[in-house]
């Protein structure tokens, strides 16, 4: 465990959250350039949640080091890219792994369009102080602070949790979209990829970057949210218009066929 400069420069780039974020990273320009018909993404962090907590908290204390100032700049800009990867998200906390969305990660789990956890007394989410803003999202707000715009109490009340929560009452707090029961959880989750997978990804994509971005703009957030989104990938693309888009072929009794790369 880090607790002194020193320590953090000995570990160097091996330290807990710069190679995991680097990894995340790598996972993402791979995504983006080398598989582009993959459309629907779904998340996973798996491990000791209480280990990420604890790191997050040592390379806090050590904030004003350049390290551990760099590492926390680079967390933050692995986010940006998550909150701008034109693929549909889903975060999934279940059985298969001991769920690790806790602290930093957890901010995985709030980049995602939807999260899934299932109820049961083994999986537990646990946002923590590395949702306070210090990863600030391209608007300059945190994740919590998207997701609750305008209700500063409930943004409060997650940041107070001091314990990991079920999928219940993660799902109570506002925290998640879903959390299923074990009857349920295959159908549900199923059927959520499903759907996504069959409708246009450049629909897909302006609705899901126009979702992930309120209040006010940037000039990042109106190239990615707004211009691109609505101008380029939306109305403009063969997938509408060319001869076989969905609107050329609205209220046809033919089907669109999709080009399903991603931009």
């Amino acid at each position: 465990m880090l607790f002194r400069s020193d320590a953090l420069l000995a570990e160097g780039a091996d330290t807990w959250s710069l190679r995991a974020f680097r990894e995340l990273d790598d996972a993402l320009c791979h995504l983006r350039f080398n598989l582009p018909d993959i459309g629907t993404v779904l998340l996973r962090a798996e491990g000791d949640g209480a280990a990420v907590l604890a790191h997050d908290a040592a390379l806090a204390r050590l904030a004003g080091s350049w390290l551990a100032d760099e590492i926390l700049h680079h967390q933050g800009r692995v986010l940006r890219r998550l909150d701008n990867t034109a693929r549909s998200l889903f975060a999934i906390a279940d059985e298969d792994g001991p769920s690790a969305f806790w602290g930093s990660l957890f901010e995985v789990l709030l980049a995602a369009d939807r999260s899934y956890v299932l109820q049961s007394d083994a999986v537990h989410v646990r946002p923590g102080p590395a949702s306070d803003g210090r990863l600030p999202m391209s608007t300059g707000v945190s994740r919590l602070q998207n997701r609750f715009f305008g209700d500063s109490a409930a943004v409060a009340r997650a940041l107070q949790v001091d314990a990991p929560l079920t999928g219940e009452e993660a799902l109570d707090l506002g925290l998640v979209t879903f959390a299923p029961d074990a009857i349920d959880w295959d159908d549900e989750v199923r059927i959520a990829v499903e759907e996504r997978a069959s409708l246009s990804p450049d629909a897909l994509t302006g609705m899901e970057q126009n979702l992930r971005f309120v209040g006010h703009e940037t000039c990042e957030t109106r190239i990615y949210g707004r211009l691109s989104a609505w101008q380029n990938w939306i109305f403009q693309r063969p997938n509408a218009v060319g001869a076989q888009g969905a609107l050329t072929l609205y209220g046809q009794p033919e089907q669109p066929r999709f080009d399903w790369g991603r931009t």
